[in-house]
C-alpha cells in the first residue's frame, strides 16, 4: 500500500523540499497551501513529471474547520492518511523586542505556529492510519535564546511540548511523533527583514560555517518518517549544523 502524507506550508521553501522528498521516496503528498496556488500547483506538476503522486489543497491551518476539509480531501484523493507534516509557519518580521511586540503580530504568530499545529495534531489522534508518522516544526532559536525573537521561539517551545507529551498519548497506535527544530536556512522566509549583517553573522555561527538548505531539512524528515527512523519518537532533532 502507498503511503499518503500531508505536508502543511508545502507551495515553498522547506515545505517544497519535503514535499518533493516525499514523493521521490514513493509516497503520496498532499501539498498544503494557504496563499499562492500557482506556487503549490507548481510544486505538483514537478512531482508528478518525475513520476509522482501529489495533489494541491488550499487551507489556513489556524482555522480548524478548513484543517478538516484538508484531512477529508486528502482521503478522497488517495484513500487514507499516513503522514502528518507540520511545516506551515511564520516568523517574525526581523527582530522584535517582547516589550515592542502588540497583540496582532502576537495572534497571528500563535495562530499559525501554535493553533495550526494543534488543529493538525488533534485531527491526526483519529485520522491518522495505524503505524503513521507526525514530524512537527520548532525552532533552534530556542537554544539560542536570540533577543528579538522571543513571541517567536515561545510560539515553537510550545511545538515542543505538544511533540513529547501527544507521542505518548498515541501509544497503541504505532504512530511516532517527533520534532524538527531548523537553524537557519536559506529561504525566503529567512531572508526577509534581516540586514546583510545579521544574515552573516548567521552564516558564519554555526560549526560547518554555512546556512541550511531546504533539502537539508526534508533529509531529515524523509529519515524520520521511514522505516529506518521509527524507533526515533517524543523527539526534537536540531538539524541546524551545531548552531546550538
Amino acid at each position: 500500500m502507498t503511503r499518503v502524507a500531508i505536508v502543511t506550508g508545502a507551495s515553498r521553501g522547506i515545505g517544497a523540499a519535503i514535499a518533493k522528498r516525499l514523493a521521490k521516496d514513493g509516497i503520496s503528498v498532499v501539498v498544503n497551501y494557504a496563499s499562492n496556488p500557482a506556487d503549490a500547483e507548481n510544486v505538483v506538476r514537478e512531482i508528478m513529471a518525475a513520476g509522482g503522486k501529489a495533489y494541491a489543497v488550499l487551507a489556513d491551518i489556524a482555522d480548524p474547520v478548513a484543517v478538516e476539509a484538508l484531512f477529508d480531501q486528502t482521503e478522497m484523493a488517495f484513500g487514507g492518511i499516513d503522514i502528518l507534516v507540520n511545516n506551515a509557519g511564520v516568523i517574525q518580521p526581523g527582530m522584535v523586542a517582547l516589550k515592542d511586540t502588540d497583540d496582532e503580530l502576537y495572534q497571528r504568530i500563535f495562530s499559525i505556529n501554535t493553533q495550526g499545529t494543534f488543529n493538525t495534531l488533534r485531527l491526526a489522534a483519529t485520522r491518522l492510519r495505524e503505524g503513521g508518522r507526525i514530524v512537527n516544526f520548532s525552532t533552534s532559536v530556542i537554544g539560542m535564546a536570540l533577543p528579538g525573537y522571543s513571541v517567536y521561539a515561545a510560539s515553537k517551545a510550545a511545538v515542543e511540548v505538544f511533540t513529547q507529551i501527544f507521542s505518548r498519548e498515541l501509544r497503541g497506535r504505532r504512530i511516532s511523533v517527533n520534532a524538527i527544530a531548523p537553524g537557519p536556512t536559506a529561504t525566503s522566509l529567512f531572508f526577509n527583514g534581516k540586514s546583510d549583517e545579521l544574515i552573516e553573522k548567521l552564516t558564519l555561527q554555526p560549526p560547518l560555517e554555512r546556512l541550511g538548505t531546504p533539502d537539508d531539512i526534508a533529509a531529515a524528515v524523509a529519515f524520520l518518517v521511514s522505516e529506518e527512523g521509527a524507533w526515533v519518537n517524543g523527539q526534537t532533532l536540531r538539524v541546524n549544523g551545531g548552531i546550538a
